[in-house]
């Protein structure tokens, strides 16, 4: 309910107000300056002025319809008003002095407090503080005054009454601290609430203060732990019934150990920073407040549990690199001051230590390994992790798909096998394996799902789910790529296109990462010629050549473009590549003429008449200095045999420089020998073995007709160098002509045909008659 002003005073003050000068109007309501939310009323304005007056109202302000109370005041009636509103009055003449104007607040008178709690927290033996507090109820808008009445009671006799006040303008949760001495049983308390539209009391409250007494918080002095136990200080003021002491490690759940002796917290786990704090209670009322918490480490022990390890192949299929995950803190109960890695296989046999830092380390590909991995804390070391590679492909799981969970999370999920499964690993890492990028993790065998969080937009995943059926069997499946907030590409393959004959050879690079956002589903190639030729190839995403054959004579233009699944992406810069006419012959004809040649040279080979123009090219390209048959070592031997070979000594195989001006004649004995049955010798075919005197001619090693010629110098007998000249008979010629004619040659062949026609085998014979003159050889 709101007040209501008397309209003959009220025009009374105005007009008293106006003779002082102080304005050209006032302006009043009749239900005063604060009226209850939704009130109707009459705002009034009061002039001084004699020209036309008007009420305004809102913001901006805005002119209203007013009415006419008399001479000097007009009014308006205002409906429902919810909010405050500003109202003023104005004249029309410009020389009228100031306007007049006023707000008017809305709002509603107070409730009754309610809730009213107190506690009494006992400082000391002979004093402490009671704590009240109240709710004020709902918010008016409205400023409010709250009077805190309170009624003290020691033994039978009443003390007196204590008043505590507080204002707010938004009574939420309001309270009052005061001294309470410790000789008094009882109180009795009620709240008085106040604002410009009324007034509340609340009900009286009560209490015993034994029953809401609480002593002060207690002190915790740093806690002495070992690995699985820590023992507190607590220091408290006052004697206390009951002692109640939280731990937890960081992030989890406080737990309790309440006790009136106890000091030490137990069952704890190694290398954790646990947080303690604590309160405590008398015999009655209420628990203090907690005091400040205070932490401590528990200390280590040796590893509980082997490593998560993993083995990956390098890039380079050369390397493999054994992956480890660090370990918990409840798996490493200490600090991680090392890890040890050991490979053993046919070829190597290796352990090394790697830092506490390190998470893989890279050997060479073995064919057969084991592979172990240890950590290392102050205490001891873990249990083994061991990998093998000796085990057999198994069946593979079926249904293994990739869905995203969101943007950031993706679930890759399979379908359980029929062989019961030890356990499964899934290896996830974005496309492009980097090794700082690649994550694993383990499910147990009633496991068929696994969740990954940690996706990054815009980038593409794969990768396997391996089973264990057990140690030796082992089955993976690849599952589908994933993208997450994936969209079409940025950008466009750089590529290069070469021309091959009637064909083009196309070949790009694969988009770099950032570009791709996300998954590429293939590549498309776009060819166009002058003359109205177009056509596209569409190849898959891991290609990076495409081919393009039988294109006619043309200038043909190239583009391409790279797709997600969202779409195509721009297009490339484009390329031309020009396809000339073949003017020359097909490779097939070429073919052709060459084996025809071939097939002609052979012809021509088996004539003997060629065969021998070949020979005389090859005997022309000898070296021109014929060794003197005269200084030989068989005809040293064969000076024994019988008869004389009368040869002249040319100039040609001397060193001297002297010119013999006689012809020196020696006599000829030519001894003949046709055996069939000795076998040819295994040496160098062109050696000779010489005989003695009186060896019996069917003994000779060499089966051909061997003709000796002897040669003794006339001017010494004594030092004489002898070489030879050996011939076979005509009826051997052809037998030996298919010889290697320089095979460990140090004179004239003896299968020379030409020889063979100018040696004559009865008279006298000359070095004249047995110089070979190659300038008159003539080839057809």
């Amino acid at each position: 309910m709101f007040r209501s002003w008397p309209i003959g005073p009220a025009i009374i003050l105005v007009a008293l107000q106006i003779s002082i000068g102080e304005k050209s109007c006032v302006l009043w309501s009749s239900a005063g300056p604060v009226v209850l939310n939704g009130s109707t009323f009459d705002v009034y304005c009061t002039y001084n002025c004699k020209s036309k007056q008007y009420i305004y109202s809102g913001s901006p302000p805005q002119k209203q319809s007013h009415r006419v109370f008399n001479d000097t005041t007009i009014y308006l009636k205002i409906f429902n008003l919810t909010s405050i509103t500003t109202f003023s009055c104005q004249c029309e003449d410009s020389h009228a002095p100031d306007p007049c104007g006023q707000d008017i607040s809305i709002g509603y008178p107070p409730a009754c407090p309610k809730d009213i709690f107190c506690d009494y927290e006992i400082q000391n033996l002979r004093s402490g503080v009671v704590n009240c507090s109240w709710d004020g109820g709902q918010n008016t808008s409205l400023l409010h005054h709250f009077v805190l009445r309170v009624r003290t009671v020691s033994g039978n006799a009443t003390e007196g009454l204590l008043q505590f006040s507080v204002s707010n303008k938004e009574p939420k949760r309001l309270s009052v601290n005061f001294n309470m001495s410790r000789s008094v049983d009882l109180i009795s308390l009620w709240v008085h609430a106040q604002n410009s539209l009324g007034s509340a009391v609340s009900a009286a409250v009560n209490y015993t203060l034994n029953d809401i007494a609480r002593p002060l918080a207690p002190i915790l002095g740093q806690p002495d732990c070992s690995s699985r136990e820590c023992k507190l200080k607590v220091e408290q003021s006052l004697n206390v019934s009951y002692l109640e002491i939280q731990y937890r490690a960081d992030h989890q759940q406080w737990n309790s150990n309440t006790s009136s002796q106890t000091r030490s917290i137990g069952s704890l786990e190694p290398y954790r920073l646990y947080h303690f704090r604590a309160r405590s209670k008398f015999h009655s009322g209420f628990w203090s407040s907690w005091s400040s918490n205070v932490s401590g480490w528990t200390q280590e022990e040796a590893p509980a549990r082997a490593l998560n390890v993993w083995i990956v192949r390098g890039p380079d299929s050369k390397t493999m690199t054994v992956l480890w995950k660090e370990p918990s803190v409840s798996i490493s109960r200490g600090k991680i001051t090392q890890y040890t890695v050991r490979v053993s296989s046919p070829s190597l046999n290796l352990i090394v230590n790697v830092s506490a830092d390190s998470r893989n380390y890279t050997v060479p590909l073995c064919s057969h390994y084991e592979v172990t991995v240890w950590a290392h804390n102050s205490k001891g070391m873990s249990p083994p992790a061991t990998m093998t590679s000796l085990y057999t492909e198994g069946k593979p799981l079926q249904d293994v798909r990739a869905t995203m969970n969101g943007n950031e999370s993706v679930t890759i999920s399979w379908r359980e096998p029929e062989l019961t499964p030890a356990m499964y690993v899934v290896e996830l890492y974005p496309e492009d394996f980097l090794l700082n990028e690649f994550r694993w993790v383990w499910r147990n065998k009633s496991e068929t799902t696994a969740d990954l969080s940690g996706i990054e937009p815009n980038k593409c995943y794969e990768g396997t789910v391996y089973v264990l059926y057990n140690k030796s069997l082992v089955g993976k499946t690849r599952f589908n790529q994933v993208a997450a907030l994936e969209s079409k590409p940025e950008r466009s393959p750089s590529f290069e296109a070469k021309d091959k004959g009637n064909k083009v050879i196309i070949t790009w690079k694969r988009l770099p990462r950032k570009f791709r956002m996300g998954c590429i589903t293939q590549y498309t190639i776009y060819i166009e010629g002058s003359t109205g030729y177009h056509e596209n190839y569409s190849v898959g995403a891991s290609e990076t050549t495409l081919e393009i054959k039988d294109l006619s004579p043309d200038i043909y233009t190239l583009w391409m473009t790279a797709s997600t699944a969202k779409g195509e992406g721009p297009k490339s810069l484009k390329g031309k590549v020009p396809i000339k006419q073949d003017n020359h012959p097909s490779l097939l004809l070429e073919y052709l003429v060459a084996v025809l040649m071939v097939l002609l040279l052979l012809c021509l080979c088996q004539s003997p008449v060629v065969k021998q123009r070949f020979w005389e090219l090859f005997r022309c390209l000898m070296l021109d200095v014929v060794p003197d048959p005269a200084n030989s070592k068989w005809a040293k031997e064969c000076i024994k045999e019988k008869g004389r070979l009368s040869i002249q000594l040319l100039s040609g195989g001397s060193t001297s420089t002297e010119k013999e001006e006689d012809t020196n004649l020696v006599d000829v004995e030519e001894l003949f020998k046709q055996t069939t049955d000795t076998p040819l010798p295994t040496g160098d075919s062109t050696q000779l073995i010489s005989r003695s005197p009186d060896a019996d001619l069917t003994t000779l090693m060499y089966p051909a007709l061997t003709t000796y010629i002897k040669s003794l110098s006339h001017d010494s007998d004594t030092n004489t160098t002898v070489d030879y000249i050996s011939s076979d008979g005509p009826e051997n010629m052809e037998e030996r002509e298919d010889e290697d004619v320089f095979g460990g040659m140090s004179f004239l062949p003896s299968q020379s045909i030409f020889f063979t026609e100018m040696l004559q085998f009865d008279g006298k014979l000359t070095l004249d008659a047995v110089k070979i003159d190659c300038s008159d050889m003539q080839i057809t």
